[in-house]
């Protein structure tokens, strides 16, 4: 049996990138019947995101502007459904989009947007947040 999420991931990056096109593709295809990215299109738009920057890296390029938009806004409504950041939410992210202990441009606006809307916040999103602030001030000063 073909493992799809490595078909699919192979075809959207064999020109090295996320084009337009294959992210108007993305956003008809993972969409549920109920109009959300569910849980598993989530992750794999998280794994070709990784995928992404390690072949934008490799060319010394940059992944797609509208591809990241893209995918911050999915994990921002995801996150966000219910207006809430919970420690389950937090750990997520800690442990999905900050293992790296590197916090780009385009992360960092995504948690200032994050703590803005959410209504609530746990004390683990709490210090999430704080540690990507430190994480930055410390990628600064190099």
């Amino acid at each position: 049996m073909a493992d799809w999420r490595k078909m699919a991931m192979s075809a959207i990056l064999s020109d090295g990138k996320v084009d337009e096109g294959e992210i108007k593709i993305l956003q008809k295809e993972l969409k549920g019947a109920d109009g959300k990215i569910d849980d598993e299109g989530v992750k794999f738009l998280l794994e070709l995101r990784v995928a992404a920057q390690k072949k934008a890296k490799g060319a010394g390029a940059e992944v797609n502007e509208a591809f990241e938009k893209y995918f911050f806004k999915v994990i921002t409504e995801n996150v966000l459904k219910d207006g809430k950041v919970d420690a389950k939410e937090a750990g997520w992210l800690r442990t999905n989009l900050f293992a790296d202990k590197k916090i780009d441009d385009k992360e960092w606006d995504f948690m200032t947007t994050v703590n803005k809307k959410a209504k609530t916040k746990s004390a683990e999103f709490t210090k999430l947040y704080a540690d990507c602030e430190a994480y930055r001030a410390k990628a600064a000063k190099k």
